[in-house]
């Protein structure tokens, strides 16, 4: 299966990752990879949760969560016709701070095909959105 994973270390508690991570509807303000957000349910965020996330250069998708351990990890997941999407977010401790981890993968009869056309605009995305998030959690509360 094709995808990829990126890693950052982040200078503040796991607590304040999760808070910046799962408050996706704050994310076009935070992230400049995300144009809009909107929640197609009301609540946390939690299992069966769906969101549709527009971002630059692609189409809109509805995200729904398959996984979640609260204050630590969430999977979620997009389909279209021949391609599913599936994208974990993980924060663990880390001696100084947190450690973010999002993990992307592409499953499906087009998946080779769309991770072709796909893959340098989706590493640059989960780079920018690592970078965001951290910058999110450094600096909440200040």
């Amino acid at each position: 299966m094709p995808g990829l994973q990126h890693t950052v270390t982040i200078a503040a508690p796991p607590e304040r990752v999760w808070a910046v991570l799962v408050d996706v509807e704050r994310w076009p303000e935070r992230i400049p990879t995300v144009d809009a957000v909107e929640r197609l349910d009301a609540g946390p965020l939690a299992v069966g949760s769906r969101t549709r996330l527009q971002q630059p250069r692609l189409s809109a998708e509805v995200w729904t969560v398959t996984e979640m351990v609260d204050g630590t990890s969430y999977t979620w997941e997009s389909r279209s016709p021949g391609v599913t999407v599936t994208a974990t977010h993980l924060v663990e401790p880390h001696a100084d701070g947190s450690r973010l981890t999002l993990a992307l993968t592409v499953s499906g009869p087009m998946a080779g095909i769309g991770w072709l056309l796909t893959r340098s605009l989706t590493r640059r995305y989960v780079e920018t959105e690592a970078a965001s998030i951290t910058v999110a959690a450094e600096t909440q509360g200040e």
